[in-house]
């Protein structure tokens, strides 16, 4: 059997092992009863110890030096196998083991410091997950930067320099924008009863209308909304306030945005390295594209205003401008899921520069929490009342997902270039929007982006579905756009 075929069988094995482990992770934050944490941890190391010998594996690298490129796909499979590979073999079995230990005790712990707002409780977890994240950071680097040797978890070819620059360029015009917006006219908000079943009835409803498939997926319930899975099984989370149906609808459209870019891949590409969403920053492109320029736009805020008004009744808002108005409400809120657009990337620009700084060991653990108030108050004007709504928001450090964050502002970068390409494609798209019909955007980006998984590089595939060069320019235009018309 040639080397090729001899790596790809081995490469599915590992690929389907990898699937249970992150279905397990899904059980964690979703069904798992909290007394198995202790448990729990013990099985996510053995499993990682089993897919780190398997990823490590010598006959790899031997097959990789053998194997040969029959076709495009062939190609693309062994670039991502060897940088895989070469990265992997850096890391001690032992960190690796370590690692998926001791995050899956601290998702639970974090859980428990955020609901009782004990950030205190919190912080020697951190301590010992930022201490082994650097320990990785560095055997990855290898004598270079430890944040940029994380981030290719994430985002493949990515540096924080480049970041820092995207950064720089985009913090002007939203706080220019953001300005503007507070000083103008408050936007109207929704008031009533919403009850969970009807909630995640709409969420069904609208899950299905973007394109998820539940026949293989499905919605639960989570503190922290995410998706989980690829090919055959994708699953979602949302969470629910009785009070604000906002945040059920839309966490369950963005993380849709994920899912439908998992589910849409190429059948041939399962259990494959090509059979999943080929970064954090294209796979957020989907999620904020679905869930902004789609559903936060006007025309299908004026469908969904007709089917709330059917399902709940009275909302508290009257007339279709004014609930695309309370959609977009800009304000300084705590909550960076639950951010308006222009808010968004201000929050993601403190934890990027935050996160690095606890890994270049300038900013101890400790220390973490007065760090991010001191510097929410002066981005933000206002005082972090409490714990859950300051540093503890977000689980992501828990879990060790450091070097994540940037990706989440280069997802919106992307989602900017896709849906200028996919408009201009496509012109009808407000008018099928408007009849609560996301389809012929949603069909736009699995023919051009999301059908190709892993084929081509991040910043190749972006380049592929539009034709040009990713750049914040088509974002920032149609923020200012948007949001000059909300608040003129």
């Amino acid at each position: 059997m040639p080397a090729y075929d001899d790596l790809m069988a081995f490469q599915r094995v590992t690929e389907a092992l990898g699937q249970v482990a992150g279905r397990t992770g899904w059980d964690q934050e979703t069904l798992m009863p909290r007394g198995a944490a202790p448990q729990r941890a013990e099985e996510m190391a053995a499993l990682e110890e089993v897919l780190h010998a398997r990823r490590t594996d010598p006959r790899l690298g031997d097959w990789l030096d053998e194997a040969h490129a029959r076709d495009d796909v062939a190609d693309a499979n062994l670039r991502e196998m060897r940088r895989a590979y070469d990265r992997n073999r850096k890391v001690p079995a032992k960190l690796a083991a370590e690692i998926a230990r001791v995050t899956s005790l601290a998702q639970g712990q974090w859980a428990e410091a955020r609901a009782a707002d004990d950030a205190a409780a919190f912080v020697p977890v951190l301590a010992e997950v930022v201490s082994l994240r650097r320990e990785e950071g560095a055997a990855l680097a290898e004598g270079g930067d430890v944040y940029d040797a994380l981030m290719q978890d994430y985002e493949p070819g990515a540096v924080a320099a480049d970041m820092a620059a995207m950064f720089d360029t985009m913090r002007p015009r939203l706080v220019a924008l953001r300005e503007r917006a507070l000083a103008g006219e408050a936007a109207p908000t929704l008031s009533g009863h919403f009850p969970e079943g009807t909630q995640l009835l709409l969420a069904h409803e609208i899950a299905t209308a973007f394109g998820y498939d539940f026949a293989h997926g499905r919605i639960d319930r989570a503190v922290h909304p995410f998706s989980s899975g690829s090919g055959l099984d994708v699953r979602i989370t949302t969470r629910i306030d009785e009070a604000d149906p906002f945040n059920c609808l839309y966490s369950t459209i963005h993380e849709v945005g994920h899912a439908c870019y998992e589910q849409n891949i190429d059948g041939d590409h399962l259990l494959t390295p090509l059979g999943r969403g080929v970064s954090m920053g294209v796979h957020e492109s989907q999620s904020r594209s679905y869930e902004n320029q789609m559903g936060r736009s006007e025309a299908y805020c004026g469908w969904l205003y007709g089917r709330m008004r059917d399902l709940f009744g009275e909302i508290g808002v009257t007339s279709e401008r004014d609930f695309y108005r309370a959609v977009n409400s800009v304000g300084t809120g705590f909550i960076r899921t639950e951010a308006d657009e222009l808010n968004y990337n201000l929050h993601v620009m403190l934890r990027f520069d935050i996160e690095r700084a606890m890994l270049g060991g300038d900013l101890p653990p400790a220390d973490v929490e007065a760090a991010w108030n001191d510097r929410f108050r002066a981005d933000f004007g206002v005082a972090v009342d409490k714990p859950s709504n300051g540093f503890l928001q977000d689980v992501h450090w828990s879990v060790g997902l450091m070097g994540y964050f940037p990706t989440y502002s280069l997802g919106n970068l992307y989602a900017g270039c896709l849906m200028a390409k996919a408009r201009a494609d496509l012109p009808g798209i407000d008018g099928a929007l408007a009849a609560g019909d996301p389809s012929p955007a949603t069909g736009w980006m699995a023919a051009n982006l999301q059908r190709c998984g892993g084929l081509r590089t991040p910043v190749d595939t972006i380049r592929h579905a539009t034709g040009t060069e990713p750049s914040a320019e088509p974002l920032l235009t149609y923020l200012e756009a948007k949001f000059g018309d909300l608040y003129p």
